[in-house]
C-alpha cells in the first residue's frame, strides 16, 4: 500500500486503541458498513501494515518492577559475530526489544527483571557471558514518563 486514505487511517487509529473490537462496533465508529470495514481491514493485514493483535499487560502488576536500557558492543563487527549474537539474544525473554543502532554501542536493548539482582544476574551472568560482547552499559529506569505502543498517524498522507 502506497498511501493510506483517511477511512484505512481511521481504522487504524481505532485498532491501535482497542484490537479486540468487533468489526460492527469498528464500523460504526469508522462511519463505513461491516463489509467495508472488513475488507479494509483484511488489506491492511494483508499489506503488513496490521502485523498482530496482542494484548498490553503491566509489567509491574506482574512484578516485573525493573526496566532497563542495555547498550552493547560487540568485539568484532563480522555478519558471523551479529547473526551469533542475534540468535542468542532472540532467546531471552528478558529482552523485549532490540535495536541495532548508530554511535559507540552496536545494540540498544530493554529489558524487564523482577527486581535488581535478578536484572544484575541477567547482565552480569547471561548478557556479558554471550560469545563476542565486548562491552555492556545499563541505564535503568526511575519513573515512566510516557511509554505507549501506539503510533503516531496524523502525519500520513491522505489519498
Amino acid at each position: 500500500m502506497d498511501t493510506l486514505d483517511t477511512p484505512d487511517r481511521r481504522i487504524l487509529t481505532e485498532l491501535q486503541g482497542d484490537g479486540r473490537l468487533t468489526n460492527a462496533v469498528l464500523a460504526e465508529r469508522v462511519h463505513l458498513s461491516a463489509s467495508q470495514t472488513h475488507r479494509r481491514t483484511r488489506k491492511l493485514e494483508e499489506a503488513g501494515i496490521i502485523v498482530r493483535y496482542a494484548a498490553i499487560l503491566d509489567a509491574e502488576q506482574l512484578g516485573l518492577d525493573v526496566v532497563a536500557f542495555v547498550s552493547v558492543a560487540l568485539e568484532q563487527h563480522s555478519d558471523k559475530a551479529a547473526t551469533s549474537f542475534r540468535e542468542k539474544l532472540a532467546t531471552m525473554q528478558e529482552v523485549l526489544a532490540c535495536y541495532a543502532v548508530t554511535g559507540e554501542a552496536d545494540y540498544l536493548l530493554q529489558v524487564v527483571a523482577p527486581d535488581l539482582k535478578a536484572f544484575s544476574e541477567f547482565l552480569m551472568h547471561r548478557l556479558m557471558r554471550l560469545p563476542g560482547v565486548r562491552s555492556v552499559q545499563s541505564s535503568v529506569v526511575l519513573e515512566r514518563i510516557k511509554e505507549t505502543s501506539t503510533l503516531p498517524l496524523s502525519h500520513l498522507q491522505v489519498r
